[in-house]
């Protein structure tokens, strides 16, 4: 490659892959970014072989603090999902960081083209898991959606922060190539946020301010008398009907299980193959065997009279 003389001055080092919390350590973050000058080209493409070819970690270094204004004017764009503006650089930076080591500067465009794919998706991947307790999808449609769905709204001059009308559905969901299901569901979940059961809400029957939300929530599954007695009719039902069947032929009997307590059912082609005999005649024999079924358990209710039957 020949000698080289850089024109770039020497700084020293900053910690970027975590940025102070705070908005005093932010400020303070940001003046120091600057001290970084940007790289020509000619620098670029130098330093970047130094790190590709001889893993070079001051050239890496180089590449990196150049492009830290970079991150924060895209991590500023997303200020509006409710995070840490510091925890959105420092996502981004971490993402400049991977930029930087897979960058080929023979492919001929610079570091900035290659490395805003980088930050922009570690960003919106630290979004989507930090932004809900409730996971939210995260293929590729649902990604378009989760990020575009706000600047869908402005562009059709929808500003409102509820309910989105039909018409607006239809009109996003088009726009996004999504279904308004999507749009109608993503947008309610923008709407909202999370919120603790375990919050306090108000006064138990003691006084005490200690009631939280879960203690008003209601539990619409069967209590466990129901549960118990629906099991127990289960397995009367179950041993009715094979006392029923262990009345019948054999024949009969196979051909009811097969034609009515076998999902799906088996086809009357396949029973009269097995039985060699015409499709006919397994619908008489099956016609046959279900009234057969029916008195033997009617005989079995009338004797047992079981109290658990209705």
């Amino acid at each position: 490659m020949g000698e080289y003389i850089s024109n770039v001055p020497a700084v020293p080092a900053l910690s970027f892959a975590a940025v102070p919390a705070g908005q005093d350590g932010l400020q303070k973050y940001i003046f120091d970014i600057r001290k970084y000058p940007l790289l020509s080209a000619e620098d670029e493409y130098h330093f970047a072989c130094l790190w590709r070819d001889h893993q070079d970690i001051d050239a890496a270094h180089l590449l990196i603090t150049s492009h830290l204004r970079l991150v924060l004017t895209m991590a500023a764009k997303y200020k509006g999902y409710g995070l840490p503006i510091a925890d959105l650089i420092s996502e981004g930076n971490i993402g400049l960081m991977q930029a930087v080591k897979k960058f080929d500067p023979d492919k001929g465009f610079r570091l900035t083209t290659y490395a805003m794919w980088w930050i922009r998706a570690a960003i919106q991947e630290y979004i989507l898991r930090s932004w809900s307790l409730v996971k939210i999808g995260t293929t590729t449609a649902q990604k378009k959606l989760f990020f575009g769905l706000n600047k869908a709204k402005k562009k059709i001059s929808l500003f409102d922060s509820g309910e989105l009308r039909p018409d607006d559905v239809r009109k996003i969901a088009k726009n996004l190539d999504v279904s308004e299901y999507e749009v109608i569901h993503m947008n309610r979940r923008l709407l909202a946020s999370d919120a603790s059961l375990n919050v306090p809400i108000g006064y138990d029957d003691g006084g005490t301010d200690n009631s939280q939300m879960q203690d008003y929530l209601v539990d619409d599954t069967d209590n466990q008398e129901i549960t118990t007695i629906q099991k127990q009719q289960d397995s009367y039902r179950h041993a009715l009907l094979q006392q029923a069947l262990a009345d019948m032929p054999e024949r009969d009997k196979a051909v009811i299980v097969a034609r009515k307590l076998t999902d799906p059912p088996v086809i009357l082609e396949e029973l009269a193959q097995k039985f060699s005999v015409s499709r006919e005649r397994i619908r008489q024999i099956e016609s046959r065997a279900y009234e057969t079924l029916k008195n033997n358990i009617q005989k079995l209710l009338t004797y047992t009279k079981p109290k658990l039957l209705k």
